[in-house]
């Protein structure tokens, strides 16, 4: 993740990151050092502080950010895809949540819009998958490809 180094970029200090975000600045060291996962609302809002695209902050891609991108999650249209790509590749919720390590009713939670995921399935589902996480999540309308030698210390 590019936590540090976006913040840094932009001359701030974790005090004032974590005042943004409304956490301490302790947690957000934790999420900065990958000691604990920020959650994927929180993730969002620092992109959107930032300017930036999940995907760059995450270190899938170089693109900073994309044209035309929304500022909020889509959650309904974040389950419709998380589902249709899992269908196109012919995988049933059984097959990801064993790849994944997760149960199948919280797939099926994500996949039905009842959950937001969390940002550790999302790394791991765009790994799997290939395909943005701002795609995934309804932030742009333009499936690109994530290629896996685009990965920043994933």
């Amino acid at each position: 993740m590019r936590l540090k180094e976006i913040r840094e970029e932009s001359e701030r200090k974790q005090f004032t990151v974590s005042e943004h975000l409304g956490v301490s600045r302790g947690t957000y060291s934790l999420w900065e050092l990958e000691l604990d996962p920020i959650p994927l609302k929180r993730l969002n809002n620092f992109c959107n502080i930032f300017n930036c695209s999940i995907d760059y902050a995450l270190g899938f891609t170089n693109i900073k950010n994309y044209k035309r991108s929304k500022k909020e999650i889509n959650l309904n249209l974040s389950a419709k895809r998380l589902k249709e790509i899992r269908k196109a590749h012919k995988h049933t919720q059984d097959y990801l949540g064993k790849k994944l390590s997760l149960n199948r009713s919280l797939i099926s939670k994500y996949e039905s819009g009842h959950t937001l995921i969390s940002t550790t399935f999302l790394v791991e589902y765009v790994k799997l998958y290939h395909i943005s996480s701002d795609y995934l999540l309804g932030k742009i309308d333009e499936e690109i490809i994530i290629n896996e030698s685009n990965y920043i210390n994933l």
